[in-house]
């Protein structure tokens, strides 16, 4: 650790009130050492992190942390704060922080480190003396671990001794030898120590570089203060993933998860009693934890099979409401479905830019294709699409399922998706079936089946039995009112005119650009593409108007920074010209460090544009195909010219409003990342554009 901090990243009178300047401040040191080179970019990454989960812990710490490609080195800061700073604990503010700066690609060697800092803060004698340090050098010794150069011993003549007087070393009667030990009898002898209470833990979170490994030495020591439970820890962080042995699994008496990640292979350790919480539970309660899960054990509770613990539902600190789990869950089946949209739909768009729109008629190219003729490589290009994209609504459904009830929720909620497409019950069908063999899967997890049994439940009986109900329910009892129900909502986009068309585009624009990337743009994206399964009129025009709405951010974020660049900090007026590229994409994640430095005035500019652009682009008519490639698509697009019309539009307002809004303030900003890009520039570097956010 050396290398991570010095004197100068240690800041022992940390004078901010707030988890973002105290970040800021730290990151400002990183920044001077050329170990940070976006200042904003950086601190975009670590308010992304934030956002996942409060990094907060009790005992006073808060250990702000992130990958970022704007780190240059693994970095880590210290401050130490008088007053305190909410970081989210719930034992209140945290006077010791620690900013910790990662490479995206880190190599495991700094991150192993890295973790060894995190096992440290779980020690009280540690945390004390980070509390009575007076200098910054010392200070960055002890979070180093180097060791204090041993002070000399004095050198002493030993004494004599007087004459007839025996050494220590050479006892002279039989007085001073040891008596013997007396040979132990049954009755004396020590009871054996009882065997001990053995424990098998997971730890992991999103970054895999903290809360990881520190939940494994708090579940560790709990474990050793208990005095007769053994607990051994399996950290899936960044630092390695080293597998605990079989045979130690098989030996273990119970489990524990604390993890806000899925577990990997967690099949191992199926058939135990075991506690699943969010990675912050093991840090905070691990002795708890370990007396829940030896309950468990008491009472003979143990899980059907591995994966049963879903990665969204379960206790613990998280606290999720049903409402965040079913967001959860579905963004973990769109999240899968997009490379099938991507693949599929641009594969088919292609084709009819070749072929035309008849290249939908074209015979099979398995039994028809001419190397020579133009139309036989769009037809190949068209099909091999409609392959891609046939997967859309089974992924989707499959992996609703995954997201509930791990790898068991697989081949049901495939088999659902499958059946919706075959009812035409379209992506509504697909939503139900994932969420059918999810709930499915879920409930015969929670049967307590004999031992003999446990093997054979992942992978033959619960596959079977899920399989079986969700093809009864539904092919027989939901599926046709969905099939109805998918139709009604075809004839209604199919017959949108005039204002209901306008409003329309008005509430996807909005959705679009509300969260820049996040879950309700994601939900509109998923409306849209959904449609595009069993293309119309109206879904065409749906999809036009979220892409457009989509490409608005950005772009009207890189031509703020072009017309109006005081107004923007150094970073960026940077991430500006990148900004151009990633809209004219749509990619509306370019807006992010735009959003997070700023994100009272950048996300109302944003969705007021978004939501201009989507409805000019309903009352035009406009219609697309594909369902990516922004402006590269423009050929495919119904209606091209006024579209770009209502993009222009959007761009023009939330440029406008934007500027407006930061105009407003009292002075334009300085200092944090113009400082940043000068100490970059000091030391013969250019600032880093990011390629996205």
């Amino acid at each position: 650790m050396s290398e991570m901090i010095t004197a100068d990243l240690v800041d022992l009178d940390l004078s901010t009130d707030t988890k973002e300047a105290a970040a800021r401040a730290l990151a400002e040191r990183m920044v001077a050492q050329g170990r940070v080179t976006d200042l904003d970019g950086f601190l975009a990454d670590v308010a992304a992190r934030e956002a996942q989960m409060p990094t907060g812990l009790d005992g006073g710490i808060g250990i702000p942390h992130c990958r970022s490609e704007h780190v240059t080195e693994p970095t880590l800061a210290f401050g130490r704060s008088a007053d305190g700073i909410d970081f989210g604990a719930p034992d209140g503010p945290a006077d010791l922080i620690f900013l910790i700066a990662a490479p995206a690609g880190a190599d495991d060697a700094h991150l192993t480190i890295l973790s060894s800092l995190a096992r440290q803060l779980m020690d009280e004698d540690f945390k004390a003396a980070l509390r009575s340090a007076t200098d910054a050098g010392a200070t960055a010794a002890l979070i180093r671990g180097d060791e204090p150069e041993p002070a000399p011993e004095p050198e002493s003549a030993p004494e004599p001794t007087a004459e007839g007087e025996s050494t220590p070393e050479s006892p002279t009667d039989s007085e001073s030898m040891p008596e013997p030990e007396p040979t132990p009898t049954p009755e004396t002898a020590p009871a054996a120590p009882a065997a001990k209470f053995k424990i098998v833990a997971v730890t992991s979170c999103p970054t895999g570089i903290a809360h990881t490994y520190m939940a494994a030495e708090s579940l560790e020591k709990a474990g050793r203060d208990a005095g007769d439970v053994e607990v051994m820890v399996e950290t899936q962080g960044s630092a390695g993933f080293t597998r605990l042995a079989p045979e130690v699994i098989a030996g273990a008496d119970g489990v524990i998860f604390a993890h806000d990640v899925p577990v990997r292979e967690k099949d191992r350790f199926a058939g135990k009693p075991t506690v699943d919480v969010g990675v912050k539970a093991g840090i905070n309660r691990p002795a708890e934890l370990i007396g829940e899960v030896r309950k468990k054990a008491a009472r003979g509770e143990t899980t059907s099979g591995a994966a049963s613990a879903t990665p969204v539902d379960r206790a613990g600190d998280t606290g999720d409401s049903y409402g965040t789990k079913l967001r959860k869950w579905l963004m973990s089946g769109v999240s899968y479905m997009v490379p099938f949209v991507a693949a599929g739909g641009l594969l088919i768009a292609l084709g009819f830019a070749i072929g035309g729109y008849t290249i939908n008629k074209a015979p099979s190219v398995a039994e028809h294709f001419v190397w020579t003729q133009t139309d036989s490589w769009a037809a190949l290009l068209f099909q091999v699409g409609s392959v891609a994209f046939a997967f859309l609504v089974p992924v989707l459904a499959g992996f609703i399922a995954y997201g509930m009830a791990d790898r068991p929720g697989l081949v049901p909620g495939f088999v659902g998706g499958s059946i919706a497409l075959t009812i035409n019950a379209g992506f509504l069908g697909g939503l139900a079936a994932g969420l059918i063999a999810g709930g499915v899967v879920m409930a015969i997890q929670k049967v307590n089946v004999p031992a003999v049994l446990r093997g054979i439940m992942p992978v033959v009986v619960i596959p079977l039995i899920s399989s079986a109900v969700v093809g009864f329910l539904m092919f027989l009892v939901i599926g046709k009112p969905i099939a109805s129900l998918q139709r009604a909502l075809t004839d209604w986009l199919n017959s949108l005119s005039g204002a209901n068309a306008i409003i329309l585009g008005v509430i996807l624009g909005l959705m679009m650009c509300f969260d820049l990337g996040g879950p309700l743009n994601k939900v509109a994206y998923a409306f849209a593409v959904g449609g595009l399964a069993n293309p119309t009129e109206g879904s065409l025009k749906v999809m036009a108007a979220v892409m457009a709405a989509g490409m608005v951010p950005p772009l009207a974020m890189a031509l703020a920074t072009t017309v109006r660049g005081r107004l923007f900090t150094r970073t960026e007026r940077e991430n500006g010209k990148a900004a151009w590229v990633l809209g004219a994409s749509f990619i509306t994640e370019g807006a992010i460090p735009f959003a997070a430095a700023d994100p009272l005035r950048v996300i109302p500019a944003s969705m007021a544009g978004g939501a201009v652009t989507g409805a000019l682009s309903m009352a035009f008519g406009c219609t697309l195909r594909a369902p990516h490639g922004g402006i590269f698509v423009v050929p495919l697009i119904g209606n091209p010219f006024l579209y770009l019309i209502a993009i222009a539009a959007g761009v023009c307002v939330s440029t406008a409003l934007v500027v407006i809004l930061k105009g407003m303030r009292k002075s334009a900003p300085e200092g944090g990342a113009d400082r940043a890009g000068d100490a970059t520039a000091q030391k013969g570097q250019e600032p880093k554009i990011p390629v996205a956010a």
